[in-house]
């Protein structure tokens, strides 16, 4: 632990200190924060009761979309020919596939009974730009009975043999798109519809692109010109050019039926949304935002938060710094807690090396070296761009992000102040979780008594849903 540090930790009066829960994983940590810390919480959405029942429910009465037996029988072929494309999130997004109370059994199961048969159902996982799935995570996703009785296959962005040039946007943009879906005689896409820092929402359009498109796609998608638009935001959908260049992707490429879901904050499924790409999509999006939104009267000096289930590693962790943006004051503090499990806990060998360019020139610098004419885009070039976003507002010294798994060497390159800054290196812990709660602890403590605040006691709030609440003004 930095001297400066240990020094403010041990004059720290905590006393009266409250304690809150922190999500962890599966697990919490218990932490200490001052007595008027601000609490910032989603509106409780209730769980369905009878998930299997409303689940069938939603796939037989779809939202301006004719039934899928419907669909099924419009191919022009007898249905035992009829081939079935359905696409499914990888391992980053919480999506309710598995078991009786998933949407996959119920899904098949329709199908099946119309008559088409198993052989003809393909699973395609839409990596996007993502590392492909094990075969443990692809039984943690959607269970023992779908991975032994039903074909699932990863799309790989960089294989230009498995994919089919399939449209030109307005835009310009040449879209090359998965084979197997584009073939396919019925294209049915799935997925989580929650608030998403440049798309607007995620589900719906983004599960074919950028999920099944290829480099050059997601190049326009994920390119400077897009994610430093004003629109690409949180909760935005009209003139978001990202979810416009989505749509028209998965317009064009043509979705013939969608199935998406909202959950809690435990990842219970609050509603399920079949039908239309847009119309099912969009009725997803209203029953959602509202939850999700929690109204700030004035933004605060110090924001705590944690990366939830999609901080699987440091690339996926940047959404819970940027949904956080809204609550913190300019020059202010972000404190961040992540469990980022993932084999690699930071990101791809692309990611961290880009990331390390980051670090070393800063988010204004990182920027213009991606717009220079001679910049070849490369793979995962927009996170730490992402990055950069609450790094301006709160500064290099203003972000500090503990997550245990990544090693003291490795955050040489990470942004932000390290979690080992503030745990004593010959310090042994029993587990993650105590190491975690640790760093995040003291990193609490030496933030509400940090030398930027001059000696003056700082406002602070917890976001305790993470990455999934939106702070937004009140008007």
């Amino acid at each position: 632990m930095k001297e400066k540090i240990a020094t403010t930790i041990a004059k720290a009066e905590t006393q009266d200190w409250k304690k809150i829960e922190v999500a962890f994983g599966d697990d919490f940590l218990e932490i200490s924060v001052p007595p008027d810390c601000a609490i910032l919480h989603m509106k409780k959405m209730p769980p369905l009761a009878h998930s299997k029942e409303q689940i069938f429910n939603a796939l037989r009465n779809p939202i301006g979309s004719p039934k899928l037996e419907e669909i099924l029988r419009s191919k022009g072929k007898p249905l035992g020919e009829v081939t079935v494309c359905v696409t499914a999130s990888d391992i980053t997004r919480p999506v309710p596939y598995k078991g009786e109370n998933g949407v996959l059994l119920p899904l098949f199961e329709i199908i099946e009974r119309a008559g088409v048969n198993r052989d003809k159902i393909v699973i395609v996982v839409g990596t996007g730009m993502h590392r492909a799935s094990t075969p443990d995570e692809k039984i943690f996703m959607f269970g023992r009975e779908v991975v032994d009785n039903y074909r699932i296959v990863d799309h790989d962005c960089e294989d230009l043999s498995s994919q089919v040039l399939a449209a030109h946007t307005t835009k310009g943009t040449e879209v090359y798109v998965n084979k197997i879906f584009y073939d396919a005689d019925v294209k049915i896409v799935t997925g989580l519809v929650e608030s998403h820092f440049m798309a607007g929402i995620s589900g719906g359009r983004k599960g074919v692109c950028p999920a099944l498109v290829n480099t050059t796609t997601i190049q326009k998608f994920h390119g400077v010109e897009f994610l430093e638009h004003p629109n690409a935001t949180n909760l935005v959908l009209e003139g978001n050019p990202c979810h416009e260049e989505a749509l028209e992707v998965a317009q064009t490429v043509g979705v013939d039926f969608l199935v998406n879901t909202t959950l809690d904050n435990r990842l219970s499924i609050t509603g399920v949304f079949a039908g239309d790409l847009v119309e099912a999509h969009l009725a997803a999006f209203e029953a959602m935002k509202e939850f999700v939104q929690v109204p700030v009267d004035e933004p605060f000096d110090i924001v705590l938060t944690h990366a939830g289930y999609v901080g699987r590693n440091h690339y996926q962790s940047v959404k819970a710094a940027v949904c956080a943006m809204p609550a913190v004051k300019e020059n202010g503090l972000i404190v961040m807690v992540a469990n980022n499990i993932d084999p690699e806990p930071i990101g791809s060998l692309e990611y961290k090396t880009l990331l390390h360019l980051f670090k070393i020139l800063g988010p204004d610098r990182y920027i213009s070296i991606l717009q220079h004419p001679d910049w070849l885009f490369t793979k995962d070039q927009w996170e730490p761009e992402m990055w950069g976003k609450p790094i301006r507002k709160v500064g290099e010294d203003g972000l500090i992000y503990c997550a245990p798994q990544v090693s003291e060497e490795s955050y040489e390159i990470i942004p932000g102040m390290s979690g080992y800054d503030f745990i004593d290196s010959d310090t042994e812990f029993g587990s993650t979780k105590e190491k975690a709660a640790a760093m995040f602890q003291n990193a609490v403590v030496y933030a509400v008594h940090h030398p930027r605040f001059g000696g003056r006691k700082p406002t602070t709030a917890f976001i305790d849903e993470g990455p999934y609440a939106i702070p937004v003004a009140r008007e």
